[in-house]
């Protein structure tokens, strides 16, 4: 016997609601594994951040340590060489003098520095090669700038505190290349210029004076 209309109306609403409670059980339990996937991705990245911020924690800590290591090596080094000490810092090159612009007392001082230092150093150290210079170099541009040179370079090799490797090859350096170019150089600047011809020609009447 057919089903009375309402119970078949009945049946088919019950079905219908049974059909969208599923679809939402299955939306819901996606949601759920969609959120659950989201916080365990928050989770991973809030641990990873951690671990970051304990291994920045690490390289401070290890930069802090460098930098007292440094304050050590500093402090040696003071030790061995004071950089506040003058005498321990030896000679520092003088400003060169520019003897093209200098004139009256400022020429003269310059030349001074440069006189003492060929009497003290040069004429009484360095015996055949110094006794080429000739006595008017102080008149020569050309010999004020090679003895300004000289000088300072002998200083700063000279006048240290202590004698490196690199010093002492400097020395060798200067006295068999250096000092022999610029001694030749002067030399022939001072004996071949009017100040040489004179000094013969007196030298000359002199010597024919009976």
């Amino acid at each position: 016997m057919p089903e009375p209309q309402p119970l078949a109306a009945a049946l088919l609403q019950l079905s219908a609601h049974a059909e969208r409670l599923a679809e939402l059980d299955a939306r819901e339990a996606a949601h759920s594994a969609e959120i659950g996937d989201r916080v365990a991705a928050l989770t991973s990245l809030a641990s990873a951040m951690k671990r970051t911020l304990e291994d920045q924690s690490d390289i401070l800590t290890g930069l802090t340590d460098l930098d007292s290591r440094l304050l050590e090596i500093a402090a040696r080094i003071d030790e061995l060489a004071p950089a506040d000490d003058a005498d321990e810092r030896g000679y520092r090159p003088a400003r060169a003098p520019r003897f093209w612009q200098l004139h009256g007392d400022a020429r003269e001082e310059a030349i001074g520095k440069l006189r003492a230092w060929v009497e003290q150093i040069y004429q009484p150290g360095y015996g055949q090669i110094a006794a080429t210079l000739g006595s008017c170099w102080d008149q020569h541009l050309f010999c004020l700038y090679a003895l300004d040179w000289l000088s300072e370079l002998w200083s700063v090799l000279y006048l240290q505190p202590r004698r490196t490797t690199g010093s002492l090859a400097g020395q060798a350096e200067w006295q068999t290349r250096l000092l022999t170019a610029a001694a030749e150089q002067m030399a022939a600047e001072t004996t071949r210029c009017e100040h040489s011809v004179l000094r013969n020609g007196l030298r000359a009447r002199i010597g024919s004076t009976p």
